[in-house]
């Protein structure tokens, strides 16, 4: 691919793309492929490899020959909130994403970004429109996407900018956004970074932050980003062994407080209440007890019954 053939690569990038990869190293090569072919420029994708024990995907992509791609290797594993803490570090573009290493970008994902922020300049963040996908690349609608899409405020073909109680009532009640399609204003980003304290719900976190501080979500359904869903990502195995609730009851705790503190009294009973967090305890329920996990059954039952 030659510059010319992508408009605007000459120009500044107004989009950091940032990808953690610790994975599939197919779903990786398909989810960086997918972002070589976008159908606008003004971008460029860093590469986070978390010390992958297998090189040969790093070696893949520090050998393509595109100016606009970086692969780095980190010399030891970070973890997930450590890379994105990295990628946080390393964003410098007016506007971040961090992707996922398994997720794919359609073509017209940063065309898609660019209308939407120079419509909505002042937004803090842009949740884009997402298709889910399977293991397999298929779209899907399984049931967490299915009650997502029904929590999700209604736009009606309309972009919509959200802020203020009404979207932190609106999160906390379900976390409707799908992280790694996020394009996020870089200076927010930084200003508010990744707690270090979570891994499950730091996107979640971060995102109350922000809304707490005044800022804004722009809401779109333009299909732009691919979200893949599958069993081996690391929130559905912390589901199933009852660790990723843990962490949900303790941040919906502290995030009821918080908002009891400001006065916002219709989001601190969302928190509170946590309603779809306790349902999919009880939904991931039937997979321990096939696998026969004492410890993560009783942890699920607990959850889900509000204890």
């Amino acid at each position: 691919m030659t510059d010319s053939a992508v408009p605007g690569d000459g120009e500044a990038p107004f989009l950091d793309v940032v990808m953690p990869f610790w994975g599939d190293p197919l779903q990786f090569r398909l989810a960086v492929e997918s972002v070589l072919a976008q159908d606008s420029g003004g971008w460029r994708l860093t590469i986070l490899d978390d010390a992958y024990p297998d090189r040969a995907p790093g070696e893949w992509a520090a050998g393509l020959a595109d100016p606009r791609v970086t692969y780095l290797r980190s010399p030891e594993n970070r973890g997930v909130n450590g890379s994105f803490r990295e990628a946080v570090r390393l964003a410098t573009a007016p506007y971040s994403v961090i992707m996922g290493c398994d997720d794919l970008m359609l073509p017209g994902y940063a065309r898609r970004i660019r209308q939407l922020t120079q419509a909505f300049p002042t937004a803090s963040y842009v949740q884009p429109g997402v298709e889910v996908i399977d293991a397999e690349g298929r779209v899907a609608r399984p049931l967490a996407d299915r009650v997502k899409a029904a929590l999700r405020p209604r736009l009606d073909g309309h972009t919509r900018e959200l802020g203020g109680e009404a979207l932190a009532a609106s999160l906390l009640r379900a976390n409707w956004t799908y992280f790694p399609s996020i394009a996020w204003r870089t200076d927010a980003l930084k200003q508010f970074d990744f707690r270090p304290d979570y891994e499950v719900v730091l996107d979640l976190a971060l995102q109350i932050e922000i809304v707490e501080s005044g800022g804004t979500m722009v809401l779109d359904d333009v299909p732009a980003f691919r979200y893949r869903r599958h069993a081996a990502s690391v929130s559905s195995w912390r589901a199933a062994e009852g660790s990723r609730f843990a962490e949900e009851r303790r941040y919906l705790a502290e995030a009821a407080a918080g908002m009891r503190r400001r006065g916002w009294t219709r989001a601190a009973r969302e928190a509170s209440l946590r309603a779809t967090s306790r349902l999919n305890a009880l939904s991931v329920l039937p997979r321990a007890l096939v696998s026969r996990d004492g410890a993560g059954t009783r942890a699920l039952i607990r959850h889900g019954i509000g204890r």
